[in-house]
């Protein structure tokens, strides 16, 4: 507990653990007090586990599902992740974090088994390797040891364990509120869920089925996208029984989280070299927004997402094994001798990230060189150990690039500032096309730039000691970040999927920042009640600007778009007049700059946080509904929920039940529901309910979609390229014969119809063509016939 901040130590004597006994200064009370302590340092993870098993009852997991994905976790994952973290990581780390470990390398290892098991055929297979790690861990003498903790390893202070507790517990109550709360698991509340997330069951759907995967809402269109989460969902599918739409929606992203927030202490400490300092970090990332001084609900550039994501799983794994990364890159860039294991897992882990999230290896690479150039300079000799790191990362990055990806580019093109003038027309209330001056869009980036400078500003602690600046840790964060603030600014997507290279560094760079503030705070001799004065300050500041300033948005037609910059040039103001009055009241530039940069900071990410989210209580991008046309246009508008049809879920199931998983399906399903005219194609349902591959269903996240796409244009209601297919696949609903029944069956090998008998034509008899399996409300199942017609 000396560790903990001073203004925190008092209030953290009553749960100090207690030394062990014969130790100088222990207790009385021999192994009883040893056991209370060993049965507190439990106490944190088992309120966690509580905490998860109120939830997720609540929002409808039963409980055999909850006890095989947990038992699957632990037995399938963790345990054997933690017995190869412990060959070849070695170290001390405590049980908790090496179970954090070796749930990482479990997830790595398992998807990378399942791939070769599911292309077999065999999916099963998967349970090989954590089968094999048991039988090799209690076979081998040498590797025998490894089933037992290290003897420091409940060494953790207890203060910090329940922090990282509370700081999960916060998540799962952040996860239910926004995320159980709004994405139902029966038709049909599911059926307003989140637009993406039956476009991430019917990747789970795919990945279950088949290897190599395609996309399955579009026969034969390859799938090039980073896909390896879903194979993580097909594996736990079948091993444990558990659908995939209950992994996803409610369980596989909480282990994830958990691990997470365990790793990222990890790294924290290291870069700070304190627990205080690792918590301040942590609470940074988790709770991490831009500084926005607007009225109303930003956009763009001002709401940067957070580490942790259930709208986007491939965030959340590629952050998972990004962690873990930087956590041996700091060890093995560094000068002492490491264990060659550390480098079996720096390469494990890379190939894992490579299919996790396409965003983190190109920053890496970045990060990397930078390494090696600063290192090659101050230390006048080739830096090995960088260079070999570049190297592990540039393979994984090639392979990715050619064989993951297949040189497609899924709609990144160069388009400087296109983020920018999204977020604009977004701020102002304009629509596609609207044009904006160079200097207007050249200020909103430059504002982009601004928020991060506000939020991470105690980077500037470190400028008075360059040798902390050329650590190869600051350095690696700072050049990722500015990498990520590159192509944010420079590339081009029609759903600003840059943001992602963005965000990625955001946890690195919180600890850097508080590493920095920390170190200013220190040598200025700055006391704690002058620093919660000086952020008290800030919160102050940001309220009073937002509220005096009054600058709402979307602007009031007839708005001048220079009103947009008016809140930020008031914080600089109120930045001005704080180093004025400092230096008055006679303090030094060192308190001043740190007094200013405590300032500054709180007015960033805790004030904004406060500021945007708790009035609200909680938001997320998986609660809102989205115009299609005016996210393209960079809103994100809430549109009214259009009425649910009813019979989908239970056509769909029926379907995966009575089909073979290689039958092909036509629907007349092509656009979302309520967005017909123009025809909004992000349409996924029939094939996230069936599990099986659509001749046509929606076709907007394809690659040929994407990268036929140019700015300007909505993606998602560009037509279909193919559109000799689309008049085969619609004739057989519009105008059914037999002729183009059997054009279906024979030509592009068709075996089922899952219909919205909404869409077709009255008087339409589909019947007599097909034979009627299934009618539920507005949907029909109908079968092809093998022969005839």
């Amino acid at each position: 507990m000396a560790d903990a901040p001073p203004f925190l130590r008092s209030a953290l004597l009553p749960f100090a653990p207690t030394s062990e006994p014969g130790v100088a200064g222990s207790p009385p009370g021999g192994k009883r007090a040893s056991l209370l302590k060993r049965c507190s340092t439990w106490l944190p993870a088992t309120a966690v586990v509580a905490c998860v098993g109120v939830a997720l009852g609540f929002y409808g997991v039963s409980a055999a599902d909850l006890a095989f994905f947990s038992l699957y976790i632990a037995l399938g994952v963790a345990l054997p992740g933690l017995l190869w973290v412990r060959a070849l990581y070695r170290g001390t780390p405590t049980l908790m974090e090496g179970l954090a470990l070796g749930v990482t390398l479990g997830y790595a290892l398992e998807v990378l088994t399942y791939i070769p098991a599911r292309a077999l055929g065999v999916p099963l297979l998967v349970l090989a390797w954590p089968i094999s790690t048991y039988v090799l861990f209690l076979a081998v003498p040498r590797l025998r040891g490894h089933w037992r903790s290290a003897p420091d390893a409940d060494r953790t202070p207890l203060w910090w364990s329940w922090c990282t507790a509370l700081i999960m517990i916060y998540l799962i109550v952040w996860s239910a509120v926004n995320v159980f709360r709004t994405q139902a698991l029966t038709w049909p509340a599911i059926g307003t869920s989140f637009i993406d997330m039956p476009f991430h069951l019917a990747l789970a759907g795919e990945l279950k089925h088949h290897m190599p995967p395609m996309v399955p809402t579009v026969a034969g269109e390859p799938l090039v996208y980073h896909w390896f989460v879903y194979a993580h969902v097909a594996a736990a599918s079948w091993v444990t029984g558990v659908e995939p739409l209950v992994l996803l929606f409610r369980l596989s992203i909480l282990p994830m989280l958990a691990a997470l927030i365990v790793v990222l202490g990890m790294v924290g400490r290291r870069i700070t070299h304190s627990y205080a300092g690792a918590l301040a970090g942590l609470a940074s990332t988790v709770l991490i927004t831009a500084p926005s001084l607007y009225l109303g609900e930003a956009t763009g550039v001002f709401t940067w997402k957070t580490v942790q994501s259930w709208s986007s799983p491939t965030q959340t794994f590629g952050a998972l094994f990004f962690a873990p990364i930087v956590l041996l890159l700091i060890d093995l860039l560094g000068r002492k001798p490491q264990p060659r294991g550390r480098w079996v897992l720096l390469g494990i882990l890379l190939a894992a990230v490579m299919g996790a999230k396409a965003s983190y290896l190109p920053l890496l690479m970045a990060g990397l060189m930078a390494v090696a150039l600063v290192e090659a300079v101050r230390w006048f000799a080739l830096p090995r150990r960088p260079l070999v790191a570049l190297g592990l990362t540039a393979a994984c990055l090639l392979f990715a690039q050619c064989v993951l990806f297949g040189g497609a580019r899924q709609g990144i093109l160069i388009d400087p500032l296109s983020i920018t003038r999204l977020t604009l027309r977004s701020m102002t209330g304009l629509e596609i096309g609207a044009e904006f001056s160079p200097a207007v869009t050249i200020g909103a980036a430059l504002l982009c730039v601004l928020c991060g400078i506000i939020t991470w500003c105690g980077i500037f602690g470190l400028v008075g000691r360059p040798h902390l600046l050329v650590r190869p840790v600051v350095v690696l964060v700072l050049s990722m970040s500015a990498a990520g603030l590159a192509a944010a600014l420079v590339l081009g997507h029609p759903h600003q999927s840059q943001s992602y290279f963005l965000q990625a560094s955001y946890p690195y760079l919180a600890m850097v920042a508080v590493y920095g503030l920390v170190l200013i705070v220190r040598k200025a001799r700055v006391r704690f009640g002058a620093v919660a004065g000086a952020a008290g300050v800030g919160v102050v500041a940001v309220y009073a600007i937002r509220t005096l300033c009054g600058v709402r948005i979307p602007l009031d037609p007839g708005q001048d778009d220079i009103i947009l910059f008016l809140p930020y040039l008031a914080l600089l103001g109120v930045i001005l007049l704080a180093v004025v009055v400092l230096r008055a009241a006679r303090q030094s530039g060192l308190r001043t700059c740190a007094l200013v940069i405590c300032m500054v900071t709180a007015a960033g990410t805790p004030a904004a946080w406060f500021a945007r989210v708790m009035p609200g209580t909680f938001r997320s991008p998986v609660t809102a509904v989205q115009n299609p046309y005016g996210v393209a246009a960079g809103h994100n508008a809430a549109v009214p929920p259009q009425a649910i049809p009813e019979g989908a879920f239970t056509v769909g199931r029926w379907l995966r039940a009575h089909s073979a998983v290689d039958d092909l399906v036509a629907t007349n399903v092509h656009c979302r529901m309520g967005f017909e005219n123009p025809c909004d194609s992000r349409a996924f349902w029939a094939t996230a309910l069936s599990e099986r591959r659509m001749l046509v269903e929606g076709w907007a996240y394809t690659v040929t979609n994407m990268d036929s796409w140019r700015p300007g244009e909505v993606v998602e209601t560009r037509p279909f390229w193919d559109r000799d297919r689309l008049q085969a696949n619609d004739t057989v609903f519009l105008a059914p014969s037999a002729e183009a029944v059997r054009r279906l069956r024979d030509e592009y090998g068709v075996r089922w119809l899952f219909v919205d008998e909404r869409r077709m034509n009255p008087g339409a008899n589909l019947g007599a063509f097909a034979d009627l399996q299934l009618r539920a409300g507005d949907y029909a199942v109908y079968r092809l016939p093998a022969t005839g017609l």
